[in-house]
């Protein structure tokens, strides 16, 4: 059952923004606000609406903790370094607190939704006024306002399966590039996995609110739109509207833009979503299609509910339907268990698929997971060894993937200051590709064509042209 929040907290929380505003308004100077996001787009999409709130509460912005009035972490629980980083930098805002009693210290998100790590940041970090959870972000004018009002600190961390909260005000970081959350949580469950522990179970926005959301922002001149969830392929079970269906309805609006999606799991891929791809007019020709190991086995033991020789089926489907398909996955290496026979599966697999890119990952233990309990008597450095085997196999495929473009023209949104030369912009294709050029200033957030002329292991390079083929 999806729980949304209602108009009436939605009401209170504005309630809260003009109280927390009038506060503000009457300081000498705008007081600025430090938010860093860690982690994945949807806690960087979590970010824009936190910054959103804090606008309307009367905070600027500052990207040096040093001038901050308020300091916010939005937090990540998918790596044990990602939360080490988040301790050690709060660890180092102990000396501002102490220079600076006023200052307010905010952390959020995933990591603290996990109860042993919001004990830990309660007793160890004295310095944080609110530890609020993934549940409740949209709470968060009420804590800052009862931070300021009574001096009070606030641990907000409830145990749900999740919430909606639509219309939250957002400011976006890019003008060219806008995310779009249209579910939230997961039911997968694979062992290895805590998200389910901390975003709570599966829930779709419904497709109306979604569709609305995108055409407004093709209206402002958006010229890519990433669609977010933890399996986008199990949207809208709640509708009974299949991502499918949703992705060929958002086809339909018109404008000039790009739509691309993350993340897609292989058990919920199917070959309509890739025919869907194929047919549309601006979906992205790119597939991120985690398959996390080689090994039937382990892919078991990980509880990812499809073998390697379905997953190979939907390769060869998208490679035969979609033009150029570009593929990306992600893999652990060093699942508990893993055999290094297990492990050359993964090898063989990748030289199989040939990738145009892989996340690759040395397994993190984390507590509360099923895997955490799992024998795992290989070391460290035997999977390190592993690691580095895994990393010159996909070196050597992605030296070579892209030397598929070579003469073609493509249609690129140009984003920026490229990085292989001096004096080339780039940007990237309608297949996920970076692409640089020699364009100017004045075409960032416009389409411009571009025949490439040359491949590198992580981008192309061309010139621009006139009509694509």
């Amino acid at each position: 059952m999806i729980t949304e929040v209602s108009e009436k907290e939605l009401m209170l929380q504005r309630e809260y923004i003009a109280k927390v505003k009038e506060i503000n308004s009457k300081l000498s100077e705008i007081p600025l606000a430090h938010v860093h996001s860690f982690g994945c787009q949807q806690n960087v999409s979590d970010g824009e609406k936190i910054k959103g709130m804090l606008a309307l509460m009367g905070y600027g912005f500052t990207r040096e903790t040093e001038n901050a009035d308020l300091i916010l972490f939005n937090t990540c629980a998918v790596r044990e370094n990602a939360e080490d980083r988040v301790f050690g930098n709060v660890g180092a805002l102990k000396k501002l607190k102490e220079n600076n009693r006023n200052l307010i210290i905010a952390v959020g998100g995933c990591m603290v939704q996990q109860e042993h790590i919001a004990a830990k940041m309660r007793k160890s970090f004295p310095q944080v006024d609110i530890i609020f959870g993934t549940h409740v972000m949209h709470n968060l004018p009420q804590m800052i306002y009862e931070k300021l009002a009574d001096r009070k600190r606030t641990l907000s961390i409830p145990e749900c399966d999740g919430v909606i909260a639509e219309g939250l005000p957002v400011i976006r970081e890019s003008k060219v590039k806008a995310s779009v959350p249209i579910m939230y949580g997961c039911n997968n469950f694979c062992t290895y996995c805590i998200v389910p522990f901390v975003r709570g179970r599966e829930r779709s926005r419904k497709p109306e609110d979604v569709f609305a959301e995108v055409e407004g922002l093709v209206k402002d001149n958006y010229k890519e739109i990433l669609l977010l969830g933890q399996n986008v392929n199990s949207y809208g079970k709640e509708y009974g509207v299949s991502f499918s269906e949703l992705l060929r309805r958002l086809d339909s609006i018109e404008g000039d833009f790009k739509i691309s999606f993350m993340t897609s799991h292989p058990k919920d891929c199917t070959e309509e979503l890739i025919d869907t791809i194929a047919d549309s007019r601006h979906i992205s020709y790119h597939l991120h299609l985690p398959v996390q190991s080689g090994s039937d086995r382990i892919l078991k033991e990980m509880n990812r509910h499809y073998n390697r020789e379905r997953y190979l089926k939907l390769v060869e489907y998208a490679k035969k339907r979609i033009p150029d398909v570009a593929l990306t996955t992600d893999i652990i290496v060093g699942f508990p268990g893993e055999t290094y026979e297990d492990f050359k599966e993964t090898v063989e697999l990748m030289k199989t698929v040939q990738y145009d890119s892989a996340y690759t990952f040395i397994y993190s233990r984390r507590e509360g997971t099923k895997a955490a309990a799992m024998p795992d008597p290989v070391t460290d450095e035997e999977k390190g060894v592993w690691f580095r085997e895994l990393l010159e196999v996909q070196n050597a495929i992605g030296e070579k993937a892209y030397e598929r473009f070579i003469g073609k023209t493509v249609r690129v949104l140009c984003e920026g200051i490229g990085r292989t030369a001096d004096g080339l912009m780039t940007g990237h294709s309608r297949h996920g590709v970076i692409v640089d050029f020699n364009g100017t200033m004045d075409m960032i957030g416009q389409y411009v064509n571009v025949k490439i002329t040359k491949s590198c292991p992580w981008a192309v390079v061309g010139e621009l042209v006139g009509d694509t083929d």
